[in-house]
Formats: C-alpha cells, structure tokens, sequence
C-alpha cells in the first residue's frame, strides 16, 4: 500500500463517520482509530518480524566519513576517503538483479552514475527500482541479495566522483 493510498484510506474514514478500522492481509496490517483526529497508528509489514513502516521517500543519499576500517581497499593518499550511502526508500525485500537469471545492476568496483538503477526493493508485490543520486565508483554493497531491508537502510557506499 502506497503512501497516498493511506492518506486517502484515512480521509475516508475521516469523513465516513467511522472510530476504528482494522484491515489485515498477508502482506501488511493496517489499524487506524479516530479520537480528536484520524491517525495511523499502526503499519506493519509481514517480513520476518513485523516492522514500522514509513512513508516511501525517493532514495537518499548521506555524506559519510570513514572513520571505521575501510569496506573495501581503496586509493585515498594521505586525506581521509569520503562515502556516500545510497539507502533503500522503502521497507522491502532488496533484488541485486531485475530477475534470477540476470547479472547484477552493480558489483563493487562498478561505477555508478546519477539516475542509474542500483537495485529493486519489493514491497507488497510492487518492485520498485531505485535510482542513484550520486554518481561515483561502488565500494561495497552493503545488503545482500533478497534480503529484507528497512526504510533508510544504507544499500551501497559510494565513493563520489
């Protein structure tokens, strides 16, 4: 269930007279109660625990220092290698590839450019492909394939081009 599809759940219950829905499939479950005003109280999705759910966001990036040991072997001189994670926009299930057959969108090492596809989060039976925001060499790929992910959950450090 998308983000707009809650809001327009909860704006009908809003002016549908009603104080409490409870909707639930195998997938996810939903239950909105209305006091003062109509909130969402719960949303979960039924990985392998329950987790919270946030609004999907386009995919994000984040500057980070690297003050832990390096991911993966990389040429920085004397200055201090700066990453940026690219993170999942969704909780989901993470896909390397758009099928099992086919080779990964990218592998360390790969270079990555702004708008490129890195990799499909599936949430609700929707594949969702997620884009770069930062163009710049792969260092690592912090999830493995067909893993469940978490909303803003770093995907790949990227080293900036």
């Amino acid at each position: 269930m998308k983000a707009k599809e809650i809001q327009d759940l909860i704006d009908f219950i809003a002016q549908s007279g009603l104080d409490e829905v409870n909707i639930e499939t195998q997938e996810f479950k939903i239950e909105v109660k209305k006091n003062s005003s109509t909130t969402v109280k719960e949303i979960q999705q039924v990985v392998q625990a329950p987790v919270a759910a946030a609004a999907p966001a386009p995919a994000t990036t984040t500057a980070v220092e690297s003050s832990a040991p390096a991911p993966a072997p990389i040429s920085s001189g004397s200055e201090k290698g700066k990453f940026v994670e690219i993170k999942s926009p969704m909780i989901g299930t993470f896909y390397q590839s758009p099928n099992p057959e086919s080779p990964p969108f990218l592998q360390e090492g790969d270079t990555v450019k702004v708008g490129q596809t890195v990799c499909i989060v599936e949430a609700m039976k929707l594949f969702n492909e997620i884009e770069s925001e930062v163009s710049g060499k792969v260092v690592k790929v912090l999830v493995e394939n067909a893993s469940p992910v978490e909303f803003d959950q770093p995907l790949f450090l990227v080293e900036p081009a």
